[in-house]
């Protein structure tokens, strides 16, 4: 590629640079950006989420999210994931 000089003048992700190092696609499934990916919330975890957020609002001094976070029907939502889906909700 004669224009992969152009490349080189942006801000790459380790991946990225294997991937231009070692051709495009060479990276394995699992590797890269895609590791570390988020899955997506499905419906009815948005419902649960929004359940619980209801459910635990109101309790005074209390962490809303600490107490959100094992009542979560899929393990593995980390306290930032959790935020940032109710605040998107």
């Amino acid at each position: 590629n004669k224009k992969a000089f152009v490349e080189l003048l942006f801000w790459k992700s380790p991946a990225a640079i294997r991937e231009m190092t070692e051709g495009y696609g060479s990276l394995q499934e699992g590797e890269g950006a895609d590791r570390s990916r988020v899955a997506p919330w499905t419906p009815e975890e948005e419902q649960e989420l929004r359940e619980l957020y209801w459910k635990y609002k109101e309790v005074e001094g209390g962490d809303v999210i600490a107490a959100i976070l094992p009542q979560l029907p899929v393990p593995g939502r980390t306290r930032h994931q959790v935020v940032k889906q109710l605040v998107r909700l």
